[in-house]
């Protein structure tokens, strides 16, 4: 190790904190003899360590504090000093010293000290009255032990105190809030040899600039200067700046490229009604989807619903509508389509975007919509999570078109162009087909489900049969690679040294 080179790197607070490490090696002793904060002699001495010129070693140890009456006494005067040079060489009344600056407390505890320490008399006459012993007028010019052991710089450890100063320790302990005995973390810093070797080298030489002033420009001074050299390499507090959630942020990112692709968001309540979450997508009432063990049912109110709107969706169901279709030939229970669920599909967005007046032909549409459904919850499922879903309708719309959205998606969202359409099914679409995308490390993966929605959801919402592709995005687990990380769990993660450390995209 380059001892001189050493030098030159060493910060204001290393050259103030480094030359008294031969006298002193506790935190506040080294605090007192360079009159530096405790903060910035930990933070010089955690520079040096780095540097390998000290080692610090903390230990667990008894100290004694002084309590806040302990630092009223050293400023001040104890009270029993207070008391004897009130008496001196007379007899006095009790009640006189009361008037006299001592409190009632203080009182007592100087009459309990005092006489079993044989410094006073206490007579008892028409009043009470005290004098003191020649034993206390000793003590007239002659400090008490109690008073001594107030001077002592604290923290001290127990163990280091001589027999005669713990037994002072003792009596203090039984007066209120004098000192405070408690285990602390003891900081000691021991010089190594290349923390010698810069102490013989003159490390408090003053001559060292650390800083370049406009005045040193103006004047050129500078180049007489000697700077002090910077350890790039040097160990700093890591910095946590603020920053969103980065499931949010991912979130964020992907409503962004939707809006610029010209999509409009639609957005729907995460409680919802059966209607609008399957009645209306034309899932059959006697579906398995419907069952409790496939939706969070909520026990309120029933939803308030269009009934004209109900009453052509219950047609649909029963024998077709207007549609052409057969329908599912049940009987529709109306009372049931009122039920509260937690939204169990982001398509139920889709559906109530069809029925609204704010709807536009041709229109792209799309959300990101939080949905629930029971399920046993592990590294690849959760009983909530998001979809990505959306339409888009206009006259004259194909599968072909479908296929050329789905492409889109896949290279916008995974990354690839290489995909792969696999036949699907779901209840609303027909013809309807699955996604998958050719990820470079995890091979394919299956990035959501799509199609053209029936005339049976279309007709009813809508008033007329106009082609409608529909879509949805497993959007979790395209975050789940795309933020590096293999458990569904994290994506909504309350744990602080993840969301520190994870990956920002």
């Amino acid at each position: 190790m380059d001892v001189k080179k050493l030098a030159e790197k060493l910060h204001p607070l290393e050259r103030r904190v480094l030359p008294v490490l031969g006298k002193f090696r506790t935190l506040p002793q080294i605090a007192s003899a360079t009159g530096l904060k405790d903060v910035e002699v930990m933070r010089a001495l955690q520079w040096l360590q780095n540097k390998k010129a000290v080692q610090i070693d903390t230990e667990l140890k008894e100290v004694v504090t002084l309590d806040k009456n302990g630092e009223k006494y050293l400023e001040g005067k104890l009270p029993e000093r207070r008391f004897i040079d009130k008496v001196k060489d007379k007899e006095i009344a009790v009640s006189r010293l009361e008037k006299n600056g001592l409190t009632k407390e203080e009182l007592n505890t100087c009459l309990g000290t005092l006489r079993k320490k044989a410094m006073i008399l206490i007579i008892k006459n028409k009043d009470l009255r005290v004098k003191l012993t020649d034993q206390g007028r000793k003590f007239l010019s002659k400090e008490f032990p109690e008073e001594d052991f107030l001077k002592k710089t604290f923290p001290v450890e127990v163990k280091n105190l001589a027999p005669e100063e713990k037994h002072v320790l003792e009596n203090l302990k039984k007066r209120k809030n004098i000192v405070k005995v408690e285990l602390q973390k003891i900081m000691k810093a021991e010089l190594l040899p290349a923390g010698r070797q810069l102490i013989q080298l003159g490390v408090q030489d003053e001559k060292v600039i650390d800083a370049l002033t406009p005045q040193m420009l103006r004047t050129g001074s500078w180049r007489d200067k000697k700077f002090r050299h910077y350890d790039i390499k040097s160990k700093v507090p890591r910095i946590y700046c603020g920053k969103k959630q980065n499931y949010r942020r991912f979130l964020d990112g992907v409503r962004e490229k939707f809006i610029a692709l010209g999509f409009s968001e639609m957005k729907g309540p995460l409680v919802e009604s059966e209607f609008w979450d399957m009645d209306a997508l034309y899932m059959p009432q006697f579906h398995s989807a419907r069952a409790i063990h496939d939706a969070y049912y909520v026990a309120a109110k029933p939803a308030r619903l269009d009934e004209k709107l109900v009453k052509r969706v219950k047609a649909v169901h029963e024998k077709g509508g207007k549609t052409g279709s057969a329908g599912w030939q049940y009987d529709f229970d109306v009372k049931r389509t009122h039920n509260l669920l937690l939204r169990t599909q982001g398509t139920a967005c889709s559906a109530r975007m069809l029925a609204s007046k704010d709807l536009k032909i041709p229109g792209k549409y799309f959300g990101i919509a939080r949905c629930f459904r029971p399920d046993v919850v592990d590294a690849t499922h959760a009983v909530d999570f998001y979809q990505t879903e959306g339409i888009v309708i206009e006259e004259g719309l194909n599968i072909r078109h479908l296929f050329s959205l789905l492409k889109m998606f896949a290279k916008e969202f995974a990354g690839t162009e290489e995909i792969k359409l696999v036949p699907g099914y779901f209840p609303f679409t027909e013809p309807s087909v699955e996604l998958f995308a050719k990820h470079p490390e995890m091979g394919w993966i299956e990035l959501g489900g799509a199609g053209i929605f029936r005339p049976e959801v279309v007709v009813p919402l809508l008033g007329k049969d106009i082609p409608v592709l529909a879509w949805g995005i497993g959007i979790d687990r395209i975050a789940m690679f795309k933020l590096g990380i293999t458990d569904i769990r994290q994506l909504f993660s309350h744990d602080l040294n993840y969301l520190r450390n994870a990956r920002v995209i």
